[in-house]
């Protein structure tokens, strides 16, 4: 009996052994994914606010009482469009007294003029009597006095008269200015003032309106971070979107990297002015735009998955298989697992912006083998979006690269996740 129990067990051991055995030598079971064909852009991100290419604030150079109001806002104005008008009461009353004095002025002319007369006579018949020692050289001197004197007080009043045309002329233009024009053509984006509002003028112009040029053209104002600036160009191609139209890509290009930095909180940014068209007139200005910087672009080129090139099989696979993948390489700028990067300019062939910059650099990546082990495969990679990446060489379309490892509860095992479908 006990030599049957004996038997029994060591069967049932070998069973167990053998299974033991066996899972450990079955071969695992990768997921993969295709080298294929497809479209991958990098992109420098940023924020920006829209606005109009030109803002023009209308004020007031005079006080008054506002009248009338032609205008409201999302007017679309003509330049020299009339849009207020300030009760011109008080200003008419300065341009009366502004003529009175006029003539006032004038008046004192004549009568500067009419002693300068007198006072030449004198002096002539002064002179006159002297010639005959019938006055002394003392009333010649006096009469010649009193004639240049006259002369003097002449070219005063002609001085008075011009001071007093002069605030004439500021009056009928004070008085032209209570009718409040537009300077421009454009749409009015703002209001500041009602019918029977004062406006006070006395130490700076208040704003009134405020009328954006044109906004069919418009333009985004982006903060652009540091390490993103030295990436974008002039006329570089933009795409960005908004709040109100989240599904609509609205399309840019960079018009100005301006040098002046802002700082806040020890962070420095650029702004990046976008010239964008807006001739639905969706876009409106204040809109806050999440904008991409098309830096780089490939059409049509060999894409491999980013989660193959982030897999690494697991220590069990062997020295062989995973000795080196432990060994991550260097990430470029451009955020593609590669070594060294080089950068090449290429002209312009379409008639929209091209991007001129490639980057190249290396990448690795693991092959499911006939033997069942991967194999790692290092290639040429360029550009990528953070999902895909280029293949420049060292890999064919159609090639299968493992991007994880599956086991028995359908989830991925170490080394690596489920397949993006990329």
């Amino acid at each position: 009996m006990i030599g049957a129990v004996v038997v029994a067990g060591i069967a049932v051991g070998a069973v167990l052994v053998s299974g033991a055995g066996d899972r450990k030598t079955a071969a695992p079971v990768w997921q993969t994914s295709p080298v294929k064909r497809g479209d991958v852009e990098y992109k420098v991100t940023a924020s920006g606010t829209l606005s109009p290419l030109v803002t023009v604030q209308v004020g007031s150079q005079v006080s008054g009482r506002m009248k009338e109001i032609f205008v409201d806002f999302n007017s679309d104005v003509k330049k020299g469009q009339v849009l207020a008008t300030i009760d011109p009461s008080l200003v008419e009353f300065e341009v009366l007294k502004a003529k009175a004095q006029v003539k006032t002025a004038k008046a004192g002319i004549s009568k500067a003029e009419a002693a300068v007369f007198d006072r030449k006579q004198v002096m002539e018949r002064t002179n006159a009597l002297r010639d005959k020692r019938l006055a002394t050289d003392m009333d010649a001197d006096s009469a010649r006095a009193a004639y240049q004197s006259a002369l003097a007080e002449l070219e005063s009043a002609r001085a008075v008269s011009t001071q007093a045309q002069a605030a004439l002329k500021q009056a009928q233009t004070n008085l032209g200015y209570t009718t409040i024009v537009s300077p421009i053509d454009g749409v009015v984006i703002s209001r500041e003032i009602d019918v029977g509002q004062t406006v006070a003028a006395s130490f700076q112009a208040p704003t009134l309106f405020q009328i954006a040029e044109d906004l069919r053209r418009m333009e985004v104002h982006t903060s652009l971070a540091e390490s993103d600036v030295g990436q974008v160009t002039d006329g570089m191609e933009v795409e960005f979107t908004v709040d109100a139209f989240p599904s609509r890509v609205f399309k840019g290009s960079v018009k100005q990297v301006r040098y002046s930095p802002t700082t806040v909180q020890n962070v420095v940014t650029y702004d990046a002015v976008v010239s964008v068209e807006n001739p639905d007139l969706l876009l409106r200005p204040g809109m806050t735009a999440e904008v991409s910087f098309i830096v780089a672009r490939c059409s049509d080129c060999l894409l491999v998955s980013n989660s193959a090139l982030r897999f690494k099989p697991p220590a069990r696979e062997g020295k062989d298989a995973a000795g080196d993948a432990a060994k991550k390489p260097a990430s470029s700028p451009f955020g593609f697992m590669g070594g060294p990067h080089r950068m090449q300019q290429s002209a312009s062939t379409t008639d929209e912006t091209e991007i001129a910059k490639k980057v190249t650099g290396t990448g690795t990546v693991f092959k499911p083998g006939a033997d069942g082990g991967a194999h790692q495969i290092s290639f040429t990679s360029g550009i990528t979006d953070g999902r895909v990446t280029e293949v420049v060489d060292g890999l064919a379309e159609g090639d299968l690269v493992i991007t994880g490892i599956s086991t028995g509860s359908g989830k991925s095992g170490p080394g690596g996740g489920r397949p993006s479908g990329n």
